[in-house]
């Protein structure tokens, strides 16, 4: 039996879509399950060289053996998931996934306050996706559940009451955690974050598993920063030194181009003590040292990654279990035998 849950360190766009589908490719647990704020989040997913945006379905939808959840804490827009859906089929995720009768459930009218509103759209930077406003009509108890939803009706299960059998009996749960530790609406840059805390705590009660029933906690943080909207930024750099560097990128779900800035220590730690990492995962290594790109073994990292690598662990006190060396699978380093 293991519980583990993946969080990402910073601002979200952290590579967590790659490193959820490599763990759950690799690891092969019976759920995986979704947690985090709802579609407002994407996960980029490359498999069999075709690419994925993902924002409600589990990045791990392809490991096909498993049963795919979103638990109760996650906002479900349906006519995202339907869509999803649609585009996932050659993976039966259909007949895989599962929904929380007790998700909150996204409206075009949430989505058309979130883009009218002047404060979310123009001051926060709001993706909108309906989100905040949602989450609101939840802490007013006025929005609609899933199972109030009669298209959904054929998808419902208590994913807490699964999740804690599969555990119960010895089988094995990966959680996806969505956006950033940074955006967490509890610890982020306040009030330039999320609607709702994404750490690893929230993450576990979104899909009903108990603190006691966690076993690892993936923290995934890219070699350099990136932030899409507004807020507070203490590394970041130029457009044109991102350039240079060859790390501008831009986002999965509004297609904005992403601030970008250096790698921050300080968050690092504070992220890993709020979230109680066990392990790093860091990503996006061959970007910032082209000459390590599809490296596949530690001993072939060069002196200044490794240098790059060992200050992290030494200043988090979190091993770095996993390095993404490029987009494909195969390049991944996984030292997870070697350090834990």
């Amino acid at each position: 039996m293991t519980c583990s849950i993946l969080v990402g360190g910073a601002w979200g766009d952290e590579g967590k879509g790659k490193c959820i589908t490599y763990l759950c490719g690799n690891d092969k647990p019976d759920i995986i399950a979704r947690a985090g704020v709802g579609p407002n989040a994407g996960h980029s997913v490359e498999f069999n060289g075709e690419k994925y945006g993902l924002r409600l379905i589990p990045s791990g939808f392809v490991h096909t053996d498993a049963k795919l959840m979103i638990g109760a804490g996650v906002l479900v827009d349906k006519d995202v998931l339907f869509k999803e859906f649609e585009d996932l089929k050659k993976y039966n995720v259909k007949e895989r996934t599962f929904v929380d009768p007790r998700c909150a459930i996204i409206t075009k009218d949430h989505r058309e306050r979130d883009k009218k509103s002047e404060h979310l759209a123009k001051k926060i930077g709001s993706t909108g996706s309906g989100c905040g406003p949602a989450n609101s009509d939840r802490v007013l108890r006025t929005v609609k559940l899933a199972k109030d939803v009669p298209e959904l009706e054929d998808y419902l299960t208590d994913v807490s009451l699964e999740t804690n059998d599969v555990l119960d009996n010895g089988g094995d749960v990966f959680i996806e955690g969505s956006q950033g530790f940074a955006l967490s609406l509890y610890y982020g840059t306040y009030p330039f974050v999320t609607s709702k805390d994404t750490t690893a705590s929230t993450f576990a009660a979104d899909v009903g598993v108990g603190p006691t029933k966690v076993d690892e906690v993936i923290n995934v943080f890219k070699a350099y920063i990136t932030r899409v909207g507004e807020g507070p930024f203490p590394t970041e750099i130029s457009q044109e030194e991102a350039e240079s560097k060859n790390i501008e990128e831009y986002g999965v779900v509004t297609g904005r181009r992403r601030r970008v800035g250096l790698f921050d220590m300080e968050l690092a730690k504070e992220s890993c003590r709020i979230n109680g990492a066990t392990q790093i995962a860091l990503t996006c290594v061959d970007r910032l040292y082209p000459d390590c790109a599809r490296t596949q073994s530690y001993d072939d990292l060069s002196a200044e990654t490794k240098k790059f690598v060992e200050e992290i662990q030494s200043e988090t006190g979190v091993p770095v279990t996993i390095i993404s060396t490029g987009p494909d699978l195969k390049d991944t380093i996984d030292l997870r035998k070697e350090l834990l």
